[in-house]
């Protein structure tokens, strides 16, 4: 039986968790409850230890559980941990790192894959500080569900209510469903951009945030895959379950990618530079009037030079970033390069380093596009086909 330790976060939408532990416990799921005081204004820790049959935890210095560290113990031992409702407070402690109740802490503690449906105001879903906060969480590799749009019962209309309990479960049943199918799979994947230096202190970069292979690296790992994770320069957390080899140069990536073969897939999601310059030895000065001439030769290319190994993964798959005619563009790439399938995606806006993307998988078969969905989202989604493949 798959067991949850639920999170009831202190809102008005708390009352939705009792339905949620029913639904649960319908479908063979073990709940235990761990109820913030704020949650303790809104339901009660009998109505839930009533529902899940099991002891309600709401205090960290409980003394009688503390003896033999509960909250490590509680942290650990369900296979996923659910926050439902995640209010705007909670989700900023959890990005920061806060430990300061029994709520915080298990998430701090916790080595389990952690899953947090967000209800609050419309204005705190949209404040800068929550979607910073929604980012860094993302980042760090906790599934944040979109929350519902509607009327909330501050008495306005938008996104920030609570996913139905149904939703709520779905998304739980999608996350024990679907671990396992890649277990026993190597994947190669890699993200984020390269650095070609030009002296000591400059270099040739892009804009790529590497979120969206980070996202996918930790999909396929929830998978249940052996995920090698080549890493250009980036400023992102390691997902969990996930060896990262970091790199910087193209050639680097190169070396890496070689060395981490045999794997059974590869996703090239890199946004790989296609030049680099003659590195001088000492920084290059100012001159007026005489701008320094950088020689540029071409960096290797790794999906092709992937693609046409005789050690070629059994799936390759690589990203085109294109600014215009992104499908032909893509089509033509996956031709020329020899791999499997191409996911397209327009960089003319604000995709490189935002939180969303709008792909276009270009397979033999034809081109699927996908609506604009949270990076995430796009990787659950991308993880799931590469498993019916293999």
């Amino acid at each position: 039986m798959k067991k949850i330790l639920l999170i009831v976060g202190g809102g008005i939408a708390a009352y939705k968790a009792c339905e949620l532990i029913r639904l649960c416990r319908k479908a063979g799921i073990e709940v235990k409850c761990v109820l913030t005081a704020g949650g303790q204004h809104f339901v009660t820790p009998m109505t839930l230890a009533a529902l899940s049959e099991n002891q309600v935890y709401t205090n960290l210095f409980d003394l009688k559980d503390e003896a033999e560290m509960g909250h490590i113990q509680l942290s650990r031992e369900a296979d996923l941990v659910v926050i439902a409702p995640a209010t705007a407070d909670l989700m900023a402690k959890m990005a920061a790192g806060i430990a300061d109740d029994l709520a915080t802490t298990l998430l701090l503690a916790t080595d389990k894959p952690v899953l947090a449906a967000p209800a609050m105001n419309v204005r705190m879903w949209q404040h800068a500080a929550t979607r910073r906060n929604v980012a860094t969480l993302r980042g760090d590799g906790v599934t944040v569900l979109e929350p519902d749009e509607g009327p909330m019962a501050c008495g306005e209309y938008g996104p920030g209510r609570l996913p139905e309990p149904e939703a709520i479960l779905a998304a739980i049943q999608r996350h024990f469903g679907a671990a396992g199918k890649l277990t026993g799979k190597h994947i190669l994947v890699t993200a984020g951009p390269t650095h070609e230096p030009i002296d000591p202190v400059r270099y040739i970069a892009n804009r790529s945030s590497g979120k969206q292979g980070y996202a996918i690296a930790g999909a396929l790992a929830a998978l249940g895959a052996k995920v090698t994770l080549v890493s250009g320069p980036v400023a992102l957390a390691t997902p969990p379950g996930v060896t990262r080899v970091d790199v910087e140069t193209a050639q680097d990536m190169a070396n890496a990618v070689a060395q981490a073969l045999p794997a059974d897939a590869a996703v090239m999601v890199a946004a790989v530079g296609d030049w680099h310059a003659e590195r001088a030895e000492q920084k290059l000065k100012k001159q007026a009037g005489t701008p320094p001439t950088l020689h540029l030769s071409e960096n290797p290319d790794i999906l092709a030079m992937l693609a046409a190994s005789p050690r070629r993964p059994g799936l390759v798959v690589g990203f085109a970033a294109e600014t215009e005619q992104v499908i032909d563009h893509a089509t033509a790439k996956r031709t020329r390069k020899g791999a499997d399938w191409i996911v397209a995606n327009d960089v003319s806006g604000d995709v490189m380093g935002g939180e969303a993307n709008a792909v276009h998988l270009v397979t033999a078969e034809g081109v699927e596009s996908w609506e604009r969905l949270p990076k995430d989202e796009v990787a659950r989604r991308l993880a799931d086909r590469i498993a019916d493949a293999l």
